[in-house]
């Protein structure tokens, strides 16, 4: 069993698998620190010195200054900020799939459509279609 285990582990899509998650793992890491440290403090500060990440709704009744003070207290909060965050870190990493795959895609699109090696020829006495390696046209008998 363990045998059989180390033979599906070592195919090659699962190790192209593995190493796709891990890649994209690192690569949604980078991402969420590009919008929170680097995309969303410019747009708060258009948008009038606003912390997206500070942004939620308190349901418990009290006041907290920050999202941080009412989860320290416990309070129930709804932090919309944070989902924005998420969303627009969803809409960079998609965009990025989409560029990508429609890349893969193009190349192999590329690399499918060389044409097929010809399969016959013509009879250069008949004009008939005989197969590549014939050397005698079967419809008028001449050497080709």
């Amino acid at each position: 069993m363990l045998k059989e285990f180390k033979e599906f582990a070592m195919r090659g899509n699962v190790l192209d698998m593995a190493i796709g998650i891990i890649i994209g793992a690192a690569f949604g890491k980078i991402v969420s620190s590009f919008v929170a440290d680097v995309l969303m403090p410019p747009i708060g500060l258009l948008l009038g010195k606003v912390d997206f990440s500070n942004l939620f709704i308190n349901l418990s009744g009290q006041s907290y200054p920050s999202v941080d003070a009412a989860k320290a207290a416990g309070a129930a909060t709804m932090n919309y900020g944070m989902f924005l965050n998420t969303v627009i870190d969803f809409l960079i990493v998609a965009f990025a799939i989409f560029i990508l795959i429609k890349q893969v895609n193009r190349f192999t699109a590329k690399q499918e459509e060389a044409p097929a090696a010809p399969t016959t020829k013509d009879c250069p006495r008949c004009l008939s279609q005989i197969p590549i390696k014939a050397t005698r046209c079967a419809h008028c008998t001449s050497d080709v």
